[in-house]
């Protein structure tokens, strides 16, 4: 089909580009399903359920090489994948949270890269090795994605829209915040009501524990 070829050589460009600046600041890539229509395809047998890696032990395989990168994204517009539990993983939690965890820490001082899918999600990438806070951890919407999970990363799309960065990694230098200090950013904005804002004594709580960001 002749749009679908035009489309898929002008966004594949756009997705092979991302991929490596991704790569360029040491964040591993692996190519992931793709949705054509509503239908997710890339890879035989393809799960239906969302972007799902396209390659086996895709863990190991995932690479910052640019070679390797440019030969994955030379036809076919894959969703660009970036696993997690080694450079960072991900604090996944619903928009409403993470708007308000998002502007505590903004409020502070500490610069966080967040993504945000079509679906409702904001993702936070944050340094690895640090399990959810109990008071976080099974509330409904909120994931920490480690070892064997991966990070769905712009522009890759959804049959919903495109995942894009509310804040690009380039904002924080493509430094990772501490997980303590965005965790209990996400905690104060649970507490909070959605109309209360979040001024006052939240935001100076936040500031007695904010330890910035590490590269």
């Amino acid at each position: 089909m002749q749009w679908w070829d035009s489309y898929r050589a002008v966004y594949g460009t756009e997705l092979r580009a991302e991929a490596m600046v991704l790569a360029d600041h040491g964040w591993a890539v692996v190519p992931g399903t793709f949705p054509q229509g509503e239908v997710w395809t890339g890879r035989a047998e393809a799960p239906q359920a969302g972007p799902v890696p396209v390659l086996d032990d895709w863990a190991a395989k995932a690479t910052t090489d640019t070679t390797q990168i440019a030969d994955w994204w030379s036809g076919l517009p894959y969703s660009i994948l970036l696993p997690t539990g080694l450079t960072f993983d991900v604090i996944e939690v619903p928009a409403s949270i993470g708007r308000r965890a998002a502007a505590a820490l903004r409020a502070v001082g500490v610069p966080v890269p967040i993504a945000a899918t079509p679906t409702g999600e904001w993702l936070f990438p944050v340094l690895p090795g640090e399990p959810l806070r109990p008071d976080l951890a099974g509330r409904p919407g909120m994931t920490l994605h480690g070892r064997g999970s991966y990070l769905t990363a712009p522009p890759s799309t959804f049959p919903q829209g495109s995942i894009h960065w509310r804040v690009r990694p380039a904002v924080s230098g493509w430094r990772l915040p501490d997980p303590y200090s965005v965790q209990d950013a996400m905690a104060e904005a649970v507490r909070e009501r959605p109309h209360r804002g979040l001024g006052g004594s939240s935001t100076y709580r936040l500031a007695t524990v904010a330890t910035g960001i590490r590269s």
